[in-house]
């Protein structure tokens, strides 16, 4: 299997002082599973190409399967491994590129943390949900990307395509970025690994995910492919990325569990049959911003921003004219303004934010006043009961806006997720979560004392015994 990296730096030869690995020479590398080389097929001042050809040993590769590996006798030895890109690949870059992943590079420090322009071929990547699905996981990163389907030996007749394509991507970002990426969705897009899955896969998947796995818009198909869809690990990064909250309620949502498709042979078609579920976690979403249009509310500030997800929604809206959101958590805030990506948004985008700064809603502050709507989307779960009444002293009775949207979770549904313990929370930050009842009382109570109306709106699939997994309550005044 072979994977190549081109650039066309000034220096481009440069490319030898980032991956470590001299122009001038070949060299070998020892694997478990067979052998890794590198070396420079194109290698000069105005373009440089490092290769990475990886020649695996089918038999030294059956004999490192652990005993508990099914035997598929012929399987194990007749197959794609040496030839097609997978997790074999993936282990050698991170043998033979390790330091390079890592962004370091004593020699040339500055060069290493410098965007520079690549193009990365991939010649035979397996591809489980084709081209589309490479696109998806490749083309919110900022790579143009070129997927090919790999066509069948027409000389055995018309079978089309197959499940594999030539993966050509171009862009301009820094190398350990690049090698990052390509560790963890080689996996994915093949969907299997070579080698048993322990729990220090999940620092694996963080490590190589930092700066983009918490942002990317199949974060949880990535994480659940990456982990084999074990539910622990699954839970575990997901609660560790960016969104926790949504991200655990990801694990737990069964629109979101990828469930295993039936076998499908070369050059049938692959692409989905039927319509992909929407998680809960965008269902609230769309509700939310309708709720605003509803209500005519087009200056918005969301409290409790998080890492920006609604925000970022709104920026995109051209029904809203001013937009702004807060968060008590430093953290959180830096995943909101790299959500929203200034300087790539279209200037319209940005005139509509006004500002995303640190605030705490226990204590009144003038920057929450003057917005038509307030929006505490899975916030108030997160206050310590004792200091909720300061929420609402400071919300309803100071900022005052016209309309306040408030969801949390409905404790009830959480008997239908299979993966939460009796009695636990959806999220170890929630402080409470409420039934239907306990919500509607809160509700009633805030918007009496406060001259407001309230109506109640479910959010996600309303079972009949347990209702909706999220309530969302609409105050209008």
């Amino acid at each position: 299997m072979l994977l190549t990296i081109t650039t066309t730096l000034s220096q481009a030869t440069d490319l030898g002082f980032l991956l470590h690995k001299h122009p001038g020479k070949v060299q070998a590398f020892e694997q478990s599973f067979g052998t890794a080389h590198v070396f420079y097929p194109d290698a000069d001042e105005s373009r440089c190409t490092a290769a990475l050809l990886l020649d695996v040993d089918p038999v030294k590769l059956v004999r490192t399967r652990g005993r508990g590996t099914p035997d598929f006798s012929l399987g194990q030895y007749v197959n794609d491994r040496p030839y097609a890109a997978s997790s074999l690949l993936a282990s050698a870059m991170a043998n033979v590129f390790r330091t390079a992943m890592r962004g370091r590079c004593d020699l040339r420090p500055d060069l290493a943390e410098t965007p520079i322009p690549l193009e990365v071929v991939l010649p035979a990547l397996p591809c489980r949900g084709g081209p589309g699905q490479a696109e998806r996981f490749f083309a919110p990163l900022g790579w143009d990307m070129s997927a090919v389907p790999v066509p069948l030996d027409p000389e055995f007749g018309d079978w089309g395509d197959s499940r594999y394509v030539t993966l050509t991507l171009t862009g301009t970002m820094r190398l350990a970025d690049a090698l990052n990426q390509l560790y963890v969705l080689l996996p994915v897009l093949d969907d299997a690994k070579h080698y048993w899955m322990a729990p220090d896969e999940v620092d694996k998947l963080i490590r190589a995910g930092e700066g983009w796995l918490a942002t990317h818009p199949d974060r949880g198909t990535i994480t659940r492919r990456y982990l084999a869809n074990r539910r622990a690990l699954v839970r575990t990064a997901l609660g560790r990325l960016a969104d926790a909250e949504d991200a655990t309620e990801e694990a737990l949502d069964p629109a979101q569990v990828e469930e295993e498709p039936p076998a499908v042979e070369d050059g049938e078609d692959q692409s989905p049959s039927e319509e992909q579920p929407v998680s809960l976690a965008e269902r609230r979403l769309q509700s939310v911003v309708q709720a605003l249009r509803d209500e005519n509310a087009k200056r918005v500030i969301d409290l409790g921003c998080g890492s920006g997800k609604l925000l970022s929604r709104l920026a995109q809206d051209d029904f809203f004219s001013e937009i702004s959101g807060t968060d008590v958590s430093h953290r959180a805030l830096s995943h909101a303004w790299r959500r929203l990506r200034w300087d790539q948004q279209p200037r319209r985008a940005n005139d509509r934010v006004k500002d995303v700064f640190q605030g705490a809603l226990t204590y009144t502050d003038e920057r929450f006043r003057d917005y038509e709507a307030a929006v505490l989307m899975e916030v108030i779960e997160h206050v310590d009961p004792p200091r909720l009444s300061a929420v609402e002293r400071v919300v309803f009775g100071y900022a005052r806006p016209r309309v306040v949207v408030v969801t949390t979770p409905n404790s009830e549904h959480n008997v239908r997720y299979e993966g939460l313990a009796p009695g636990a929370m959806r999220h170890p930050d929630h402080r409470f979560e409420w039934t239907r009842a306990e919500f509607r009382a809160w509700a009633d109570r805030v918007a009496a004392a406060h001259g407001y109306r309230v109506r109640h709106v479910p959010v996600g699939d309303d079972d009949p015994e347990v209702g909706a997994p999220t309530q969302m309550g609409v105050f209008t005044r």
